[in-house]
């Protein structure tokens, strides 16, 4: 296991409370929140998921790589190690160590290409992180 690397105990490959968490969520933010949920969940063979912190995370493995939270007027897309990821249409905010988001809210654009590019290659880095050890 990676030792810098961030891990979570418990993942499941489909975790049951994440679809009732999902589904809890008010209209607008509930849709924006499950389609961005899905394209995480299909970013590759090895996704397992978990709730953490009160939000639903997807994970390579054990280790997280993004997330996603509503809150009262957005929804965050989250990276756990946005820091590193490249992001040529500037969508990340946050200025923290490692992680990263996309606040996304209803009735305005996005870069969709754009932020389902940094979502496939958020997945594509931690594998890279965790099978190189």
């Amino acid at each position: 296991m990676p030792e810098a690397l961030f891990w979570l105990d418990s993942t499941l490959p489909h975790d049951p409370a994440i679809d009732a968490w999902l589904a809890a969520q008010p209209a607008e933010l509930g849709q924006i929140a499950r389609h961005w949920y899905a394209v995480m969940r299909a970013a590759g063979d090895e996704v397992c998921e978990i709730m953490h912190d009160g939000c639903p995370v997807a994970c390579f493995g054990l280790f997280p790589f993004a997330y996603v939270n509503a809150f009262r007027a957005h929804v965050n897309v989250g990276f756990y190690q946005g820091s590193a990821l490249p992001d040529p249409a500037r969508l990340l905010e946050g200025t923290g160590k490692r992680m990263r988001h996309v606040k996304l809210r209803p009735g305005l654009h996005v870069d969709e290409d754009a932020l389902r590019t940094l979502i496939l290659t958020a997945y594509a880095e931690m594998k890279s992180r965790v099978e190189q050890g």
